[in-house]
């Protein structure tokens, strides 16, 4: 036993015997999906009308961030780079997200927060929301049983699956399923893929949790709850997934502050973005609607998940990150919202999968006792590919020049600096149109939102705000400043080619990014009248 004990001590620093330490915090990353910036209470204490207790709590207890982004309006991309600390645009997925049993979008040798946490020691998972690609062993042949339905049932409550759509799922869903999470630096999983999407049934690790044997009911569908048909398990409740995802996250910290070595959660709650799937107790709620129910539910399950942190001891020594893909999606009930005085986006400009500040501009925490300033704010410029970095920072450990290549790290800021950590950044609408920022200014590299927002004076190509003084984006001074729209594109070009945005050896992207503004059509010639 001494033998042990002394062993133990001599090797302190490596993965067997490390347990938590200052050096070698506990980490959980809470990210939150369609939560938009004005959604929770501290963002906008004057037109945010949804109760949000335990984000608040949170904010009180470390550093709130006021101009913190993701690296997209939309889901997949935003999910890669704070995974990877590199933009997405540098890889395959120049627009939209990963498809349904969509191929891994992060290649199997690039570095993750799991990967860097594993080498030092950490004991990771991933309980939640994936949605960033799988090996799905679905033939080409096989794939019409995946997204269709069969033949109606004589109530039509639900389809009824042929023998060849149940033959096909059980080739598929009793195999163990590559690409996911355990491949990509992370020792356990549990979730679903995507809630809204099929397969309807929970994952743990590489190998789906039960066997799924029918369709979704009819009532599942419409009112912002299922989007896709597809195979699931008999009886499966979207009102299930978020609580499991509760249950399963405080399991693994209460059992993971119990051993030696430091760990790492990274959470990727499935709400508030749809299914709508509000559980009886939150039901009107919030006397707003049901996306706000659902954020008020998704604050309490924050709060149980940070409560059993503090329960289990393990709080004085974790590092704790909250933040979302990206804004509020339009389509839950916007305008309604507002007109009972509640502002998703606070005082921003559009919604999901905009290039304007609404859609990628989001509420990003960090709480770390004895660190960070309780009840501190920074305004300075920050983004979801900066934890990579600041995680190796806080670890003593460096990334080589093929990690996290537009990644800056946080530690000087929440140190109580208050001095720039990043000159630039970038952030893609859904159509992949790049919204660059150098300083307090912002690029657009097309007219209009990008996205799904409307609005925007299509007679300008390009815009360009100084959010200094126009926070809501409402001037467009590209065409009266051209000099420095030239100065943005160049600097833009730079990122693309250099393959990074940090110092260190230019990288290769994975593909030929695309360039925006995209050129205007040449208008067809009219026919000579015979």
């Amino acid at each position: 036993m001494k033998f042990i004990i002394s062993l133990c001590f001599i090797v302190s620093t490596s993965a067997l015997c490390r347990a938590a330490s200052p050096e070698h915090p506990n980490i959980i990353v809470i990210y939150a999906d369609d939560l938009g910036y004005g959604d929770v209470q501290c963002y906008n204490q004057e037109r945010g009308k949804i109760p949000t207790p335990h984000i608040d709590k949170l904010a009180s207890q470390g550093m709130r961030f006021t101009d913190g982004h993701s690296s997209s309006g939309v889901c997949t991309p935003s999910r890669y780079t704070i995974l990877t600390g590199r933009y997405p645009w540098r890889t395959r997925l120049q627009s939209g997200i990963v498809g349904v049993f969509g191929a891994p979008l992060i290649a199997p040798e690039r570095m993750t927060i799991g990967t860097l946490a594993k080498q030092n020691g950490y004991h990771t998972a991933i309980v939640g929301k994936w949605h960033l690609g799988w090996d799905w062993p679905i033939a080409a042949e096989k794939k019409i049983f995946f997204q269709g339905a069969g033949k109606k049932g004589s109530n039509d409550e639900a389809p009824v699956p042929t023998g060849e759509h149940i033959a096909a799922w059980r080739d598929v869903f009793t195999k163990p399923i590559a690409g996911g999470p355990t491949t990509r630096g992370f020792d356990s999983y549990f979730g679903t893929d995507v809630p809204n999407w099929p397969p309807y049934c929970f994952i743990e690790n590489d190998r789906t949790v039960g066997v799924p044997s029918a369709f979704l009911p009819s009532g599942d569908f419409g009112d912002h709850r299922a989007s896709m048909q597809g195979p699931a398990l008999q009886d499966w409740k979207l009102e299930g997934i978020l609580p499991a995802l509760r249950d399963h996250a405080v399991s693994f910290i209460v059992h993971a502050a119990k051993t030696s070595e430091p760990f790492m959660l990274y959470l990727p709650l499935t709400t508030p973005h749809t299914p709508l799937a509000v559980n009886e107790p939150w039901k009107d709620k919030s006397g707003l609607n049901r996306f706000a129910d659902l954020v008020m539910e998704t604050d309490a399950v924050i709060g149980r998940v940070l409560d059993a942190l503090d329960k289990s001891g393990a709080a004085p020594n974790t590092l704790v990150v909250f933040t979302s893909d990206n804004g509020c999606a339009p389509y839950i009930g916007v305008e309604d919202l507002e007109k009972m005085g509640h502002y998703p986006s606070g005082p921003l400009r559009g919604y999901k999968a905009d290039a304007w500040e609404g859609g990628h501009r989001v509420p990003l925490i960090v709480r770390w006792p004895g660190h960070v300033k309780p009840s501190s704010t920074c305004d300075q410029l920050v983004h979801q590919a900066d934890l990579i970095r600041t995680f190796a920072d806080i670890l003593g450990t460096k990334l080589p020049d093929t990690a996290g290549e537009d990644s800056f790290s946080l530690l000087p800021l929440l140190n109580g600096e208050d001095k720039a950590i990043r000159k630039n950044a970038v952030s893609v609408s859904i159509n992949g149109i790049p919204a660059i920022r150098s300083g307090t200014w912002k690029y657009i590299a097309a007219p209009g939102s990008g996205g799904w927002g409307k609005g925007g004076d299509q007679s300008q190509q390009v815009q360009l705000y100084d959010l200094a003084t126009d926070i809501s984006e409402t001037k467009n001074l590209a065409a009266a400043q051209p000099e420095r729209v030239a100065q943005m594109q160049a600097l833009l070009e730079q990122l693309i080619t250099e393959g990074r945005s940090t110092p260190g050896a230019p990288q290769k992207n994975d593909v030929a990014a695309k360039r925006f503004p995209a050129k205007l059509a040449t208008p067809k010639k009219a026919k000579a009248s015979k």
